[in-house]
């Protein structure tokens, strides 16, 4: 996944640039959500992947599936991604945009994967104290992990807090060992 971060990471820059000189920042927040979601599809990926598929080709394919829910720009960058190979790599260019919005925002998504299903006080308690921790906004994005078999994890930018019982567990064999 890296790679594809890398080869992401100057195109999401460089709308991310012109999104906010133009004072478009959600707007585009939309349209690569969009376009990121249509590139991630399996059926779509397989068509662009088929070595038949032209550049010129794969762009309007691409372009007609969106269904005119593209702007001339967003037009011009799926064109850009498609003379360089590189359509597949929405997903990631939205997930890089949506870094850089945070931030210009004073925001931070944070991703909250627990045993069971949070009450809304706990999701409030949770980006209350993350918000006093990092200083800036908290998004909370919540997702349930029957994995876990208790507690919960939260990722917030590089901050990892294991709440888990499995990470509690680890640390108590940790402790013990040493």
């Amino acid at each position: 996944m890296s790679e594809l971060t890398t080869a992401a990471r100057p195109y999401a820059r460089a709308v991310f640039e012109m999104a906010k000189e133009t004072k478009s920042l959600s707007d585009w927040s939309d349209s690569l959500s969009f376009m990121g979601a249509v590139a991630s599809d399996a059926g779509v990926a397989a068509l662009l992947e088929t070595p038949k598929m032209a550049k010129q080709a794969g762009a309007d394919a691409f372009i007609k599936l969106c269904d005119n829910k593209l702007d001339d720009k967003a037009t011009n960058l799926v064109k850009t991604l498609a003379d360089n190979n590189r359509i597949k790599l929405f997903p990631e260019i939205s997930t890089l945009f949506e870094v850089l919005k945070d931030e210009e925002e004073g925001s931070v998504e944070a991703i909250v994967r627990s045993a069971s299903k949070l009450t809304k006080a706990e999701e409030k308690s949770i980006a209350t104290a993350l918000k006093k921790r990092l200083g800036r906004e908290v998004k909370l994005k919540v997702s349930i992990d029957k994995a876990l078999l208790g507690g919960a994890i939260i990722k917030a930018g590089d901050l990892v807090i294991d709440g888990s019982i499995q990470g509690r567990l680890k640390k108590m064999t940790t402790a013990m060992a040493n």
